[in-house]
Order: C-alpha cells, then sequence, then structure tokens
C-alpha cells in the first residue's frame, strides 16, 4: 500500500516535471532514467492498468513536444543565416515590383490583428526554463563561460528579434517613401495600426512601432 502511494506521487512528480521543463530530457541518458524509474514505478503496482497508461501517455506527450520544439529550432536556424544586402535588392528591383505595406494590406485592424498572431507564435514557445536560463546566466560570474550540459535556447531571443524586425519594417516603409504626402499618410497608418494593437492588448507590437 505504501509502494502504491508513494508511486502515484512519483508519477505526479514525473509528470510535471516532463511538462513543465521538457527540455531536461532531451539527451540519452536522462531520457534512459525516465524510463528506467517509469518501469521501476509500473512493476509497483503491475495490476494497475492505469498507471501504464499514464507513464505511456506522459511519455508520448514529452516526446512529441521535444520534437515540435526540434522543429521549431531548425526553422529559426534558417532565418539566423546572414542574407545578402536588402538595399542592394531594393536598388536592383523595378520599382513597378517594390510594393509599400498599404498596397499589401490597407487596414489598420487586419495588419494589428496579424501581427498578435505572430507574437502569439512567438511567446507559445517560450518555456520556464529559458526564463531560468536567463537567471543562471545572470547569477554567473562569468557570462561568457556556460556549463558544458546546458543546451542553449533561443526562444527569448528570437522573440527580440521579432521586435527589432517589426521596428526596422515600420521605419524603412516611412522613410522610403520620397513624397512628403506619402510619407504623411504613412504615419498615420501606422499609429492608427497602434492604436488598434493597444485596443487588441498586443502591447509589444504597439512599442515596437512606436
Amino acid at each position: 500500500a505504501k509502494l502504491k502511494s508513494f508511486a502515484a506521487k512519483i508519477i505526479q512528480l514525473l509528470k510535471e516535471w516532463t511538462e513543465t521543463f521538457p527540455y531536461d530530457f532531451q539527451d540519452e541518458k536522462s531520457m534512459k532514467e525516465l524510463k528506467e524509474i517509469a518501469h521501476r514505478i509500473t512493476q509497483c503496482d503491475e495490476e494497475n492498468g492505469t498507471v501504464k497508461k499514464i507513464i505511456s501517455q506522459m511519455t508520448q506527450n514529452l516526446l512529441m513536444a521535444l520534437s515540435a520544439r526540434s522543429q521549431y529550432q531548425e526553422i529559426r536556424e534558417k532565418f539566423r543565416q546572414p542574407v545578402t544586402d536588402k538595399g542592394t535588392i531594393l536598388k536592383t528591383k523595378p520599382q513597378s515590383s517594390q510594393k509599400d505595406i498599404l498596397s499589401v494590406c490597407c487596414d489598420p485592424l487586419i495588419l494589428a490583428q496579424q501581427l498578435t498572431y505572430v507574437e502569439l507564435e512567438r511567446v507559445s514557445n517560450i518555456y520556464p526554463e529559458d526564463l531560468m536560463q536567463i537567471v543562471s546566466h545572470m547569477d554567473s560570474l562569468d557570462n561568457h563561460k556556460c556549463r558544458g550540459d546546458v543546451t542553449k535556447t533561443y526562444n527569448l531571443e528570437a522573440y527580440d528579434n521579432w521586435f527589432n524586425c517589426l521596428s526596422m519594417l515600420v521605419a524603412t516603409e516611412i522613410c522610403r517613401v520620397v513624397k512628403k504626402k506619402q510619407r504623411t499618410r504613412m504615419v498615420e497608418f501606422f499609429i492608427d495600426v497602434a492604436r488598434e494593437c493597444f485596443n487588441i492588448g498586443n502591447f509589444n507590437s504597439m512599442m515596437a512601432i512606436i
């Protein structure tokens, strides 16, 4: 009876651990240890099929979380690669093919909504371990030397880069317009977009635009 009670508590601990900090189990050694513990728990209560089902579901969810984060990491790494000079590309392109943002989306509300979707996608990939790693780096005496077993996570960096990219996009769209009247119209458009972001509750995009 004590073993069964203890097993239930261990299962709850492992479940919360794997859901909150899945990256702790990304290497083979930690995953092997998790499987060994799960096997021993199952032996403590072999007659209970619910235990096996919970452990199986926990393991499956963990593998899916690790796979999703790995795919997201690969996509972001592609965007981190250096690109050619965008200014040169704009100069070589014919003027007719260079579309401004108003020709793509002239409704401030729709643009604000699309920006919010991007924000939510970035935020959804920030996990507690990303924040914990920032804290550990702050506590370190030498920020340039990290423990070898700590895997770097770039989710916060990606979110910060998105903020900077949006700011640069707004500045570029305004500055590339030659005529003062059109430039004024562009500034007013982005003010309206920022206002719509505020109404939605997307304060990060609003500040990036400002």
